[in-house]
């Protein structure tokens, strides 16, 4: 085991019957360390999640998270990891202070009251410290779930899709809260749909159907994929779209804005494919591939994914 790795895990399975939600996942994040976990609904991200905060036992597996063993030490772990849900799951009819400090008791913490004045200071809630939580909005309720996670000075924060349904300006102010937490040593592992998001983690790991496809940094996952984009302006993308779908070396064709990206894990095969197609009144260029691009390929292609750490 890693002794600098927040997480460091091998083999973790987890069965529900004839369904197999997690299927031998290898995964290390280092202290301090941002890791989006993505994937699509369904695809084992939360189950993964569970068992690393000892909500859930692995039929199979080891390593640890914070030095401690998964299996066997989930109860010391539970104590030093903050689990964000994907849904606010706090008492509507209490306050933000009486919230946190109902967290506090579970947690068995001594001088709550202490507690629960720092945690509402460090978030920027004290000026809505007596306000029921349940007419607090989407990004005021999200900093309340991470004030409840951080109550009791965890290591790690797992958190579950965290800004679904928050705003462009609260999301952004969340995310620039966890880099600076991060800058202080604490370790993330976020489950997260949006690419923009996925594009501001230090890792990536790509879940599909319990599988580990790829993980490493953004720019490595990019560049892992091998894929060649091209992009196109012109008139009635949509007709160009039609007759560009389906052909020999192309695998997608997406609309940006006022361009469509056409992309081809085959550069050769993917550029003879367009060939026909390069005269006016269309305007063609080479353009990077995005994450979303990758993880497409990734989604359609899953055998094609190839891990990197």
């Amino acid at each position: 085991m890693n002794d600098d790795c927040a997480i460091d895990v091998r083999g973790m399975t987890k069965r529900f019957g004839g369904l197999t939600a997690v299927d031998r996942i290898d995964l290390q994040v280092r202290a301090g360390q941002i890791c989006g976990f993505l994937g699509p609904n369904g695809s084992g991200k939360t189950t993964f999640i569970r068992m690393l905060c000892g909500l859930l036992r692995p039929d199979s597996g080891s390593g640890t998270c914070l030095g401690l063993d998964v299996v066997t030490q989930s109860a010391a772990i539970k104590r030093q990891v903050g689990y964000m849900t994907q849904r606010f799951s706090f008492y509507d009819d209490l306050s933000i202070a009486e919230n946190l400090d109902f967290v506090a008791r579970m947690y068995c913490m001594q001088n709550r009251r202490a507690a629960v004045d720092e945690s509402i200071e460090r978030l920027g809630l004290t000026g809505r410290r007596n306000q029921l939580a349940g007419e607090l909005s989407g990004g005021w309720k999200q900093r309340l779930a991470l004030a409840a996670c951080m109550i009791h000075k965890p290591r790690l924060l797992l958190l579950d899709e965290p800004t679904a349904g928050v705003d462009p300006r609260a999301r952004r102010e969340f995310w620039e809260e966890i880099h600076r937490l991060a800058a202080e040593g604490l370790t993330f592992l976020i489950a997260t749909h949006y690419m923009d998001e996925a594009e501001r983690c230090h890792r990536l790991a790509f879940i599909l159907s319990g599988i580990l496809l790829v993980h490493g940094s953004p720019a490595e996952v990019i560049g892992r994929s091998g894929l060649t984009t091209w992009a196109v302006a012109g008139p009635d993308l949509a007709g160009l779209a039609g007759q560009l779908q389906g052909r020999p070396g192309i695998e997608q064709v997406v609309a940006f804005g006022t361009t469509l990206h056409v992309s081809g894990a085959d550069a050769g095969a993917l550029e003879q494919a367009i060939a026909s197609f390069r005269a006016a009144p269309y305007e063609w260029h080479r353009t990077a591939s995005g994450l979303e691009d990758v993880f497409i390929q990734l989604m359609e292609t899953p055998n094609g994914g190839t891990p990197c750490s």
